[in-house]
C-alpha cells in the first residue's frame, strides 16, 4: 500500500471575550459541517502565514495576533478533488474583541468552490444544545468550554475527526 497523501492545514479558533466562535458552513456530498475557518498550508508558507492568509481571504480579517496552536486533529478522508488522502490540521486560538461582521477577500462563487456557503457566530452555549447540528472537530462544545475554563494546553491536545 503507497504512504497516504495528507494535506497539511491550519484553522483558527476565532473567539470573542462573550464566548462566542466564528464558524463556516460546508457543504460536502456527505452533508453539512460547520467547522472552523482556515484551510492548507501553501508550499513555503508557515502555518501562521497560511492563517493569516486564509482569515483575510474566508473573513476579512487582517492585522490580526495568531494565539496559540491549541489543538491537533487528523481526517483520513479521500477529498473530493482526489488529490488528497486526508488533512492534518493545527488550530490557534485568534481571540478579538467583538463579533464582527466577516467581509471576505475572496467572493462566494470562489468560496462556494471550496465548498464554504457561510459564515455565522455561534454562542457556546447554542454550540452545546445542538444536537442536529454536525460540528467539525467532534465534541467542540466540549473542547471550547475546556479551552475556555482551564485556559491553553500546552502542548496542543489531539481533537476528534
Amino acid at each position: 500500500m503507497s504512504e497516504l497523501r495528507i494535506r497539511e492545514a491550519v484553522r483558527a479558533i476565532v473567539l470573542t471575550p462573550d464566548e462566542q466562535v466564528l464558524l463556516v458552513r460546508f457543504e460536502f456530498p456527505a452533508g453539512t459541517r460547520w467547522a472552523l475557518p482556515g484551510g492548507g498550508i501553501d508550499v513555503g508558507e508557515t502555518p501562521e502565514d497560511a492563517l493569516h492568509r486564509e482569515l483575510v481571504e474566508e473573513l476579512g480579517l487582517r492585522d490580526v495576533q495568531i494565539g496559540p496552536h491549541v489543538w491537533n486533529r487528523l481526517h483520513i478522508i479521500p477529498f473530493l478533488n482526489g488529490q488528497w488522502d486526508g488533512q492534518r490540521e493545527q488550530m490557534y486560538v485568534v481571540a478579538v474583541d467583538a463579533a464582527f461582521e466577516p467581509e471576505p477577500s475572496l467572493t462566494w462563487e470562489e468560496l462556494n468552490a471550496e465548498h464554504v456557503f457561510e459564515l455565522r457566530w455561534w454562542r457556546f452555549d447554542e454550540i452545546a444544545a445542538e444536537t442536529d447540528t454536525v460540528f467539525v472537530p467532534s465534541g467542540l462544545a466540549a473542547h471550547l468550554r475546556d479551552l475556555i475554563d482551564k485556559g491553553h494546553p500546552n502542548p496542543p491536545v489531539d481533537v476528534e475527526v
